[in-house]
């Protein structure tokens, strides 16, 4: 593929752009805009895949409001891999074959957008599953709005603890949770996390538990906690093992330890969109966190409040140098940034893209509502590729793009794919390569929710959707030409990152 050279945009300050100027900016940007709308006669003629689902019919009402989600765990301790599925006021959960082991009408915590709503966020589970009191057998741990902590058996959901929580002051309640492991003892404590009540919501207040002690003391201590967190704003915090000693960090525009301290922080001009968690530079010891930034250095150059002084301090801001970049960094540093013309990358993939690049690359989206323009860094912060969407999506694909981006081990070969819906629509899902664009499997679909986890066993990765009140299951069904690769399921972070998934983070 011949790599496309970015044409970036000469460095004008804000300082020097006068009124007179702005105003020609908007003229000028407005006549450019009319005279060159997008239209892209040369669609890509991809039919839909043959691949047929396996379907498992939900005890669930169809309803679609872009909250709750679902994630795949071993519920019933058989070494196979089942499902739950949350919604507004409702659990259920299905083991690996599609029989239903138990459903639950319940207040669970789920919400729409977290800047108002709270957390976990659109597409958010609001569910953790793992054998938090050591007895061999797995329990599935949630919140409900009444800011009760509820413990249940995983194989039949009967009630094991329900626990009454305080949360801090200024705050409506304890909104997501993430099982973690801060002493050393394995999956057996507990992370709390929750938004400031009023104004714009973001889950700087952080408790750490022992699960024992919840279970166990009338009062429970916390192991730390913090009402300062530099967190995702629109997702719950995600925890990982980023130094290997076996003990999980929790991950925000800080680092925090296991003893609740910040190890690192990085220098923030706007508000964090996603964060993943991955190796991406294997020359470097531990995992390390990429970050993308939305916003940062904005100004005001043209006065007034009406529509066209916010799009003349659109473009001014466009062009003069500010935020929304992109950060990788580990526990101790960070590594690097970078930005495309400082334009918003808002959510990405991050995956071995191009197997003859040391280390791995991270994809963006890139913000626009409409003719979606993705460019694509490598492990050390260049821009390697940028294209079109309009240019490389099939025929009848929306406008406006993709979205909920997974990466996905689909073939069981080094180069990994991405995975993506229809964005803003119950649509259709693909399998498509970040690096070039091409759509490789469009699956005819009414997606309301995609999911990319290993559950066939094979170590490589299935896609996941919920259409309306079926899942549907697609598996690769040629050969595995990796069959020995270890299952992704024994690395940490992709057991972590796999329950405290949402919209912008999958």
């Amino acid at each position: 593929m011949k790599i496309a050279t970015p044409k970036i945009l000469p460095n004008i300050s804000t300082q020097n752009i006068t009124h007179k100027t702005a105003f020609f900016l908007i003229f000028f940007s407005i006549f450019s805009w009319g005279c060159t709308a997008k239209t892209n006669s040369n669609k890509v003629d991809l039919p839909y895949s043959t691949i047929n689902p396996q379907a498992i019919q939900l005890d669930l009402h169809p309803q679609e409001e872009g909250i709750g989600g679902l994630i795949t765990i071993d519920i019933n301790d058989d070494d196979q891999k089942d499902f739950i599925v949350t919604k507004p006021g409702h659990i259920a959960v299905y083991n690996h074959s599609g029989k239903k082991l138990w459903t639950k009408q319940i207040n669970i915590q789920v919400a729409g957008h977290p800047n108002q709503q709270g957390l976990p966020g659109w597409h958010g589970p609001g569910i953790q599953a793992a054998d938090v009191d050591g007895d061999q057998k797995t329990e599935v741990l949630f919140l409900t709005k009444d800011n009760t902590l509820h413990i249940v058996h995983g194989v039949n959901g009967e009630t094991q603890q329900t626990l009454k929580l305080s949360s801090p002051e200024g705050t409506e309640r304890w909104e997501h949770l993430v099982i973690a492991n801060f002493r050393g003892e394995g999956d057996r404590d507990l992370l709390l996390q929750a938004t400031n009540a009023e104004g714009y919501r973001i889950g700087r207040y952080l408790a750490a538990y022992a699960v024992d002690d919840l279970i166990q003391e009338e009062s429970p201590k916390p192991l730390w906690t913090r009402d300062d967190f530099i967190a995702n704003a629109h997702n719950g915090a995600r925890v990982a093992d980023l130094d290997g000693d076996g003990i999980d960090e929790v991950l925000g525009g800080m680092i925090v330890n296991s003893k609740g301290e910040t190890l690192f922080q990085i220098p923030l001009k706007g508000h964090i969109d996603s964060l993943f968690v991955a190796d991406v530079r294997p020359d470097i010891p531990g995992l390390e966190v990429v970050v993308l930034e939305e916003g940062g250095k904005q100004k005001r150059i043209i006065p007034g409040n009406n529509s066209i002084s916010s799009l003349g301090n659109r473009i001014v801001n466009r062009l003069a140098p500010g935020g929304n970049r992109i950060f990788l960094y580990n526990y101790e540093r960070l590594i690097w940034e970078t930005h495309y013309q400082h334009q918003e990358p808002q959510n990405a993939a991050v995956g071995d893209f191009d197997p003859k690049r040391p280390g791995l690359e991270i994809w963006c989206r890139s913000r626009y509502n409409e003719h979606q323009k993705p460019f694509i860094f490598d492990a050390q912060g260049k821009l390697i590729a940028k294209y079109e969407m309009d240019d490389v999506a099939p025929e009848g694909w929306t406008n406006q793009g993709v979205e909920v981006i997974f990466t996905i081990d689909w073939t069981g070969e080094s180069k990994q794919l991405a995975a993506a819906k229809e964005r803003h629509k119950s649509g259709d899902i693909a399998i498509f390569d970040p690096i070039s664009g091409q759509f490789l499997h469009k699956l005819k679909q009414k997606a309301d929710r995609l999911y990319v986890a290993d559950v066939s066993g094979d170590w490589r990765e299935e896609l996941i959707v919920l259409n309306g009140n079926q899942l549907h299951i697609y598996y690769n069904s040629e050969v595995n030409p990796n069959p020995d690769h270890p299952r992704l399921w024994t690395q940490n972070h992709y057991r972590r990152s796999k329950m405290t998934w949402n919209y912008y983070s999958p």
